[in-house]
């Protein structure tokens, strides 16, 4: 819903989980019992901002029925 809430307001978003995420505890100088697993980057995006138009695989090239 967070993800959502961003986009429908305007702003662009993406997941990020690098491997290993040490460094951002460090940083920011958090005790060693919370550890961070995600990093969600927020901002306007881009003018003109472009947009891959992504096509879908027909059902048959990714699913086999047997009867």
């Amino acid at each position: 819903m967070l993800i959502a809430s961003i986009h429908n307001a305007g702003l662009v978003t993406l997941t990020h989980t690098p491997s290993p995420m040490n460094f951002l505890s460090k940083v920011l100088d958090r005790p060693s019992n919370e550890k961070p697993y995600l990093l969600l980057p927020v901002g306007y995006p881009a003018s003109p901002a472009y947009v891959p138009n992504l096509k879908r695989k027909a059902q048959d090239d990714v699913a086999v029925f047997f009867e």
